[in-house]
């Protein structure tokens, strides 16, 4: 890798898995000190382990409840007394029910989802907001979704479309609110990625990998390293006139 990040610090959420672990690795890989928070201990053990097979130095806070506002400060705290500012934030924690209406319980799963998808971008944000701009400015990388443009056939994504679509409109309000300060805030849209979290359902669940690659242009799945690289671009200094955008790196899958 070429160091594109060197000498910046990035705080990293729900990077025990996914996308928030493909982003950590790539980010460090660039050159950046790293800061992952997830709630998930196994996963973010095995990131710092993957990190360390790579000669890489990441630190980790695990666990770390990031729908509490106290740990989430505390997380931005210590992040700047341990490495000297905070130059990036990348959200990609989540935590997500997919559920119709019909099924969608309000507290368990509506109100989970709003908290668990759109608080948790919210928090992070605010608690990180006066240590970007004690470091001069910097790039926040929230999480929208192709389910904020189109509906997810097949599946029951109310809540998710519901939240990734108030994400995208957060994010360029805080674009906003940021300007002066040199605060930069964007989104990256995936279409289905596969994790994890989502290999299951593709491998087990009759037809639903066809019915989410027919709306494809390409003709496979993303990966975490597929949004990494794009993250990447947006956290480095080759992006510095780059605010309130938002990436679709999904295939091709919201152009038909």
């Amino acid at each position: 890798m070429s160091g594109r990040l060197a000498g910046k610090v990035a705080v990293v959420t729900g990077s025990g898995n996914g996308i928030g672990q493909g982003c950590a690795l790539m980010f460090a890989r660039e050159g950046a000190t790293v800061v992952g928070a997830d709630l998930d201990v196994a996963g973010s053990e095995e990131t710092v382990a993957l990190a360390a097979a790579e000669g890489l130095i990441m630190d980790s806070v695990h666990p770390c409840d990031l729908t509490d506002p106290a740990q989430v400060e505390a997380l931005m705290s210590r992040t700047v007394e341990r490495h000297g500012g905070l130059h990036i934030l990348l959200n990609a924690a989540a935590w997500i029910a997919f559920e119709f209406i019909e099924d969608m319980d309000y507290e368990a799963h509506w109100k989970r989802t709003i908290v668990g998808e759109l608080d948790i971008v919210f928090l992070a944000c605010k608690a990180a907001w006066p240590h970007l701009k004690a470091s001069g400015g910097g790039s926040i990388i929230n999480f929208s979704s192709a389910n904020a443009y189109e509906a997810l056939q097949a599946s029951g994504a109310l809540a998710h479309c519901a939240t990734k679509g108030g994400v995208l409109a957060m994010t360029r309000q805080l674009a906003m609110e940021g300007g002066p300060h040199n605060i930069r805030a964007n989104t990256i849209c995936p279409a289905l990625i596969v994790t994890s979290a989502t290999k299951p359902r593709l491998d087990n669940e009759p037809g639903f990998r066809e019915i989410v690659t027919a709306k494809m242009m390409l003709p496979r799945l993303g990966t975490p390293e597929d949004i990494a690289y794009c993250a990447t671009f947006l956290a480095s200094d080759e992006s510095s006139w780059v605010t309130a955008s938002d990436y679709k790196v999904d295939g091709g899958a919201t152009s038909w």
